[in-house]
């Protein structure tokens, strides 16, 4: 039996797109109603430079949920990414790729750790990422009382701020970004065995895959996904933040924005466009309460609901898929 017998039927996730639609019309109205404008260049641009940083979170953390594992460090692992370019870049042009570089490298090794201590150890994925995570909390905590180091100018301008249009640069890399992680899933033997093992772990070992390898590389690229959007929040702030990664709730809404885009909690079926459709989604909601001035306790009770809301709806398809 081969590895691609094991891969369940793909199937289009159009469901969070409609969603999408209709909250976007739906915000569109109550925003005119009030008198305002949803759909102005301001808003669209700060829409999809929300959408950019959560996404590169969402995208690697997709990975991982389909192999059939998690990472709740992905949150500190972007406030230390920040920091570390910040403070290796301190303002300037020339430390800019080096800088890139050490952030993405500390990332890929927290991600390394984490899918060791999940294979080798085999420490459930919730627990061993947790506990990684308050690793990383101890270390900012004792080590930064507020922002640190300076990002190049060059990165700012680029990354930060730069637009084709209304569309900024930041949101471009995401589809680039999403159009790789497509292709690795859909066109690469990694992809298939990562969705294999998420699908029935114990099949896909009996077929020859090396479930710990596609794991642990499941996890480094999640990290790595995070570092990125550590290093694209640090060039919109100008500097490191230590508490950027937990106070924009990236872990949480990540997973959301898995959910809500299709893909089990139990890993198997799903798919990063999926996940995009669901960052899109979390970013138009907070697009519209933006508009409203809605308060910001209500915004994140809304927030709580959504999750909730896509756990519920996980729940169901675990059931069904049971039954069936």
């Amino acid at each position: 039996m081969s590895v691609l017998s094991l891969l369940p039927a793909r199937r289009p996730v159009p469901g969070v797109f409609v969603a999408l639609a209709i909250t976007l019309a739906i915000g569109w109205l109550v925003v005119l109603v009030d008198g305002g404008q949803l759909f102005n260049q301001s808003t669209t641009v700060s829409l999809l430079h929300v959408a950019a940083g959560l996404g590169f979170v969402a995208v690697g953390q997709t990975l991982v949920i389909l192999g059939g594992s998690l990472d709740l460090s992905v949150a500190y692992v972007i406030s230390l990414s920040t920091l570390v370019a910040a403070e290796t870049m301190n303002g300037s042009d020339g430390a800019l790729l080096p800088a890139i570089g050490l952030a993405l490298a500390v990332s890929a090794g927290v991600g390394l750790l984490n899918g060791l201590l999940v294979t080798k150890f085999r420490i459930n994925a919730f627990i061993a990422t947790l506990g990684v995570g308050l690793l990383l909390k101890g270390y900012l905590d004792s080590n930064y009382d507020g922002p640190a180091g300076v990002t190049s100018p060059g990165l700012v301008q680029s990354l930060g701020y730069q637009r084709v249009g209304p569309v900024p640069l930041s949101f471009l890399l995401l589809l680039a970004v999403t159009g790789a992680a497509w292709f690795v899933l859909s066109r690469t033997r990694f992809g298939h065995h990562l969705v294999a093992v998420g699908g029935d772990p114990e099949v896909a070992r009996l077929s020859g895959v090396r479930n710990d390898r596609v794991l642990v590389a499941a996890h480094v690229l999640c990290s790595l996904c995070a570092g990125l959007a550590g290093v694209y929040l640090a060039s919109r702030l100008g500097s490191g933040a230590p508490r950027v990664g937990t106070e924009g709730l990236y872990d949480l809404e990540s997973i959301a924005a898995v959910v809500i885009g299709g893909t089990l909690l139990a890993g198997g079926r799903g798919g990063v466009v999926g996940t995009v459709g669901g960052v899109l989604l979390l970013a138009s909601i907070d697009a519209i309460f933006n508009q409203l001035e809605v308060d910001a306790f209500f915004k994140q009770v809304i927030r709580g609901v959504i999750i909730i809301a896509a756990v519920a709806v996980y729940a169901r398809r675990t059931l069904r898929k049971a039954a069936s």
